[in-house]
């Protein structure tokens, strides 16, 4: 029986590293690291997607959570990665755009490990009161009002230290010279838990994670974070509508392989995802979680970083919050 080296030896040198590697691929299992709990925002694109990849780029593919460290744990994980493209790293646009403007020692390059393949999905916050508050709380203002009034309660839950909804209580807490702690979760599904329990008055949350909950007034929303109103709840006034301009921003879930990842690979992948984005079962799954897909090219995403990352520096630089870690 020929070798497989034999029956492809009338194809050139690159093409044939390109199959040997894709048939490599498809013999074995690829890991859609997260670094966030299972059961959060991130699973709503990563499980679906899993499950359209296999057979594709790989023989199985896989969702695993490396928790903690607010998502470092997972990027440096993923940075240390063999580059043959079967460990994908999911993550939110703050852990390569605003982490490495606060956190003192960082332990990763978000240009030079990473080879951006694509954003999937883009989603704003809500800024979202539990059972904790009174009824009659059902504005920004009537919760800083509260806030005055109570200032040994006044907190609020995140679900990461140094994330954007972070910077979006430091931003109302100086925009309303409140009173206002941050309580930081290990991501948001711990920190919905809390909120239902009413164990914490107020959270920033994805919106997504806290729309059925709002829908169910289990929880009510006292402002949206993006520039605009969000479709998927229009009643809710946004943050900038209430008197605070500077909290008004979205966020983007995006998939990278490690740096040195090859081109073909990267540009494969990247395809791959594009034609299940296009998926009008997938939309509507995610239309349900108020996210909307978003497909990049690489070089598009990779631009998108770089101007994301300059936005961020300069909202760090007015708030100068930095953490020694």
């Amino acid at each position: 029986m020929l070798s497989r080296r034999a029956l492809l030896a009338g194809i050139t040198a690159a093409p044939f590293v390109a199959v040997e590697r894709s048939l490599a691929q498809l013999a074995g299992n690829a890991f859609i690291i997260s670094g966030f709990p299972a059961g959060g925002m991130g699973d709503l694109i990563a499980r679906p997607l899993a499950e359209k990849l296999r057979g594709t780029w790989a023989g199985n593919v896989l969702v695993e959570s490396k928790v903690g460290a607010g998502g470092r744990i997972a990027a440096e994980f993923v940075r240390r990665a063999n580059p043959d493209g079967l460990t994908i790293l999911q993550i939110p646009s703050s852990i390569m755009v605003l982490y490495p403007h606060i956190y003192r020692n960082l332990a990763y390059d978000p240009f030079a490990d990473f080879a951006p393949v694509t954003t999937t999905t883009t989603y704003t916050f809500s800024f979202t009161a539990s059972a904790a508050l009174p009824e009659t709380i059902r504005t920004v203002s009537d919760f800083v009002r509260w806030a005055k009034a109570n200032p040994g309660s006044s907190s609020y839950g995140i679900p990461a230290s140094g994330s954007a909804l972070h910077f979006a209580g430091m931003l109302l807490q100086r925009g309303a010279d409140i009173p206002f702690t941050a309580v930081p979760y290990r991501g948001g599904a711990p920190l919905l838990t809390d909120m239902l329990g009413g164990v914490i008055p107020v959270s920033f949350n994805v919106l997504g994670e806290v729309l059925p909950h709002i829908r169910s007034g289990k929880l009510r929303s006292l402002g949206i974070c993006s520039a605009e109103r969000s479709k998927f709840c229009p009643d809710v006034p946004t943050m900038r509508e209430q008197g605070f301009a500077d909290i008004a921003f979205t966020e983007w879930l995006g998939w990278f392989l490690p740096g040195k990842t090859p081109a073909d690979l990267v540009n494969r992948l990247n395809n791959l995802v594009r034609e299940e984005l296009k998926s009008p079962e997938l939309s509507a799954r995610l239309a349900d979680s108020a996210l909307e897909p978003r497909h990049q090219s690489p070089a598009e995403f990779a631009s998108l970083i770089k101007q994301d990352y300059d936005k961020w520096s300069e909202v760090q630089k007015a708030t100068d919050f930095k953490i020694n870690e």
